[in-house]
């Protein structure tokens, strides 16, 4: 049950993997590298839905209401136009670090959302993604646990 939650709590756009490892580990006290595990799975599981459908659903309302069609055109034309020379510049690093990086507004969530409005295509989106939250992942672990008790695992 600790191990469902656990990856329930990383599913979630606010807390994802952040929220979930340190509540695995002190909550339900699942070893680290289960608590590592389930975390991560948790937090990409919901990159495949949100990937797939962003397209959809925004060209579904952008048909349906020009308020909806003004609104995705100005976010998206806003969003590129102020971020595109850092993804120009860093390329798929800008992606990864986005997501890897343990800040408010970051992560798996946004990071699909970013992948999604400057083209990025889909598979390379998720490996991209996914290599971002094992990072943060790691972040996360390492200033939960302290990082002699976890190299001691992986070692």
């Amino acid at each position: 049950m600790a191990q469902f939650f656990t990856m329930l709590i990383a599913m979630m756009p606010i807390s994802e993997l952040r929220g979930a490892i340190p509540v695995a580990l002190g909550i339900y006290h699942l070893s680290i590298p289960e608590a590592f595990f389930y975390a991560v799975v948790g937090n990409i599981l919901p990159v495949f839905l949100i990937l797939w459908l962003l397209g959809p659903i925004s060209n579904f309302l952008a048909k349906k209401s020009k308020r909806a069609e003004f609104f995705f055109h100005w976010l998206f034309e806003r969003t590129r136009v102020k971020n595109h020379h850092n993804f120009k510049r860093w390329g798929d690093l800008a992606l990864i670090l986005f997501v890897a990086i343990p800040l408010p507004m970051t992560g798996a969530w946004s990071g699909a959302l970013a992948a999604f409005i400057f083209d990025i295509p889909y598979w390379r989106a998720i490996s991209l993604i996914f290599t971002g939250v094992l990072i943060a992942g790691l972040i996360v672990t390492l200033a939960t646990t302290g990082t002699f008790s976890f190299l001691k695992i992986i070692l």
